[in-house]
């Protein structure tokens, strides 16, 4: 049996490569909205999209891109009504849940509804960002580039120009932000024009036992049962214009709303989503895709499962420390999970594989076209090269950021001091302090002790002796080699551990003081290693830097009869689709949407486990099954969460999902875990993007939140 496997395997494979490699999806890519092709239109009006181009993007006008925010910077919302309500992720918005949240006010765990706009939360450092409009500015930017540059010159030289285009944006209207964008690995250049709003307050969050059932257990997974929701509020000044946050700001008036549909949805409902994507690397190569697995998704998978578990330990016996570190854990989870799941599905897909068998066929392209063999007939070599010489001093910067500048707070806290510039304005300064004293806040030095200790064991462990900053030596000659000494006579003697002597630390103004901290110090050594691999990497990095443009370069001239969509960027883009079940595996065939009987499945059968957890409340309502005009048409049901094949990756977090009308049926929270290496590869038989409906949400905003003045605010189409 074991040969016909093998033939049948290899088969799959052959197909996968060539439903990935030859020829686009007609649902894979996220397509800008300023650039978007003709075909792409067609295929999309094909499947079900009733709304023109104009209609989607119109820099000149109204359209739907303008109820699509950027949220924070990391995140997408929608706005939804017109005095400024914008729904985002429940996750999106925990940082600023948990910065209002206590032992008094637990707005974590027993939600938060703000009756009237006096009572809605302020939240420092926190803005959403509007898209305006794009331009390509290619030429102009190209026309500051030669090819007698080098990488480093050329960089410095985009850069530059880059800042000019941007800044020529604000002198023209001080409320709006230029931003030039490289896509196509440095082909074309963007410019995106934006304004952004930084009064934003917190308007409604559910119980976490709604917008996190299921926590890390339900994770990147399907079935998923998770109302991961929020709602905030946008202010601005009298003139509808951006202001800082100022008690007498009145809600923003938008120019569009996003209506909402209950009409619900079938498979094969068109479904698009509208956000901001964090980034992709689908052009990456075979060696760039295994430097990033030995390296970043290693480290992180393993170095933040020993912190986590440290944290959750803690959390579980002090109700005080679990507020503290709920959303740092939460954060650090996600791509923790994240990284396990792309490690397993690299293999399990044979990604590596596929990417390698793409490479050939470039690289006989190559032979066989006299201009590409002339320039490139050794590009593929010189890249792999470059990255063997760069794998370990990778592989250890990544180690290196994993247990010490993503690990302790100790350590976070000494850099950003030593990056706090007590000589900017007035603004910067007071929002640099700001997000001291939270980091601060956050952080009990000794469960933070405790992570430090775990940190220099697995680094030690992990990394050659050449790498071990100048801290180690002192550990091993003044200490005897106790890391518990050291860890624990640092700690007793930094100033950095307690909120007050930080407070005495800044007010001091004798900058000596700051050097003089133990913590400041071990940072300086750190820094130290980061300059050592930057003088050994630097080299073979820039080598990377232009083989990577010039291999994606290639590969859309050999595949030129192809559409290529560019790499996820942070810039607003769209992705389509339709509502799919699937099937992960032989005899397993998965439903497209869930049902409160997931949630009473979960948590009795989990009576133990705090991730299904639900409060009694939500039971009763469920069990009384009077879900009004949220219910389904169909079944009668309430719908909690549904799956559609759009193309998404992190950032994409709180994207509207749109019907072929521009109603919205749902916001985008997750992927799922059969397809983790979606951010290197689009798999069409697999991906699903996770979405909670939109009927669900304002059945818990009404019937839990008891929130009917917020519904009454929004276009509802019944």
């Amino acid at each position: 049996m074991k040969p016909l496997w093998n033939r049948l395997l290899k088969m799959a494979f052959a197909l996968s490569a060539i439903c990935s490699t030859t020829s686009i999806h007609a649902d894979e890519g996220m397509w800008m909205l300023g650039n978007l092709h003709k075909v792409i239109v067609k295929e999309m009006k094909a499947e079900g999209l009733q709304l023109s181009t104009r209609q989607l993007y119109n820099p000149k006008g109204k359209s739907l891109k303008d109820a699509v925010v950027s949220f924070g910077g990391f995140c997408s919302g929608v706005v939804v009504s017109h005095e400024g309500l914008v729904l985002t992720n429940h996750h999106c918005g925990f940082e600023s849940i948990q910065f209002h949240a206590n032992e008094e006010h637990d707005y974590l765990t027993d939600g938060f509804v703000a009756r009237r706009q006096e009572e809605e939360l302020p939240c420092p450092d926190l803005y959403v960002r509007f898209l305006l409009r794009q331009e390509n500015v290619t030429r102009r930017v190209k026309r500051a580039l030669n090819t007698s540059m080098s990488e480093e010159e050329r960089t410095q030289a985009i850069d530059s120009i880059a800042l000019m285009i941007g800044d020529e944006v604000n002198r023209k209207d001080s409320t709006l932000t230029g931003v030039v964008d490289a896509y196509y690995g440095g082909e074309e250049y963007w410019l995106s024009v934006y304004r952004d709003y930084n009064d934003v307050r917190l308007v409604f969050a559910p119980p976490s036992s709604v917008g996190k059932f299921g926590w890390d257990h339900d994770n990147w997974e399907w079935p998923r049962h998770t109302g991961d929701f929020c709602l905030f509020r946008i202010y601005a000044d009298a003139l509808n214009r951006p202001a800082n946050y100022d008690p007498d700001n009145q809600p923003y008036r938008p120019t569009t709303v996003a209506p909402i549909s209950l009409q619900g949805y079938q498979p094969g409902t068109f479904c698009m989503t509208l956000g901001y994507p964090g980034t992709t690397t689908r052009y990456l190569s075979s060696f760039g895709i295994e430097n990033s697995l030995q390296g970043e998704h290693t480290a992180q998978a393993e170095v933040r499962g020993i912190k986590q578990t440290i944290w959750q330990r803690h959390m579980a016996m002090n109700p005080k420390i679990r507020l503290m570190y709920a959303s740092k854990y939460d954060q650090s989870s996600n791509y923790w999970k994240n990284s396990i799941g792309t490690l397993r599905s690299v293999r399990k897909l044979h990604l590596l594989e596929r990417r390698r068998e793409r490479e050939a066929k470039l690289r006989q392209w190559i032979r066989q076209t006299p201009a590409e063999r002339e320039k490139h007939l050794q590009l593929l070599t010189n890249l792999e090269q470059a990255y063997s010489q760069m794998n370990q001093s990778d592989r250890t910067f990544a180690y290196l950021l994993e247990c010490f500048f993503n690990g302790p707070d100790l350590i976070q806290l000494a850099y950003m001091l030593l990056n706090f510039d007590s000589e900017g304005d007035e603004e910067s300064i007071i929002r640099y302090l700001r997000r001291l004293g939270q980091q601060a806040r956050n952080s009990d030095s000794i469960v933070d002790c405790e992570v430090f200790k775990a940190m220099l064991k697995i680094y030690r462990e992990r990394v050659e002796p050449i790498y071990l900053p100048d801290f180690y030596q002192t550990i091993d000659t003044l200490y005897n080699g106790s890391i518990e000494a050291y860890a624990d006579t640092l700690y007793s003697r930094s100033r950095l551990t307690s909120l007050d002597k930080l407070r005495e630390l800044l007010l001091s103004k004798d900058d000596s003081l700051i050097f003089q901290d133990p913590a400041v110090g071990l940072c300086i050594d750190l820094l130290g290693v980061i300059w050592q691999l930057k003088g050994e990497g630097g080299d073979p990095m820039t080598k990377v830097e232009r083989g990577e443009r010039e291999l994606g370069a290639a590969l859309r001239r050999m595949e030129n009869q192809q559409m290529h969509y560019p790499d996820a960027n942070s810039t607003l883009r769209l992705s389509y689709g339709i509502v799919a079940d699937y099937n992960p595996a032989d005899g397993i065939r998965y439903n497209y949407y869930t049902t409160p009987l997931g949630v009473f499945e979960k948590h009795f059968g989990h009576p133990d486990d705090p991730n299904y957890a639900v409060q009694p409340s939500l039971l009763k309502l469920f069990e009384a099954g009077d879900f009004g005009r949220y219910a389904d048409k169909k079944d009668g049901q309430l719908h909690l969460c549904f799956i559609t094949n759009n193309d998404i990756t992190g950032g994409n977090s709180g994207s509207g999902m749109f019907n072929g009308k521009g109603e919205l049926i749902g916001l985008a929270f997750d992927g799922n875990w059969e397809a983790m290496s979606s951010d290197l590869n689009y798999e069409p038989r697999l991906q699903r993007t996770i979405g909670v409906d939109i009927r669900y949400l304002l059945f818990i905003v009404e019937k839990q939140g008891q929130a009917i003045h917020l519904i009454n605010e929004m276009t509802i189409i019944d």
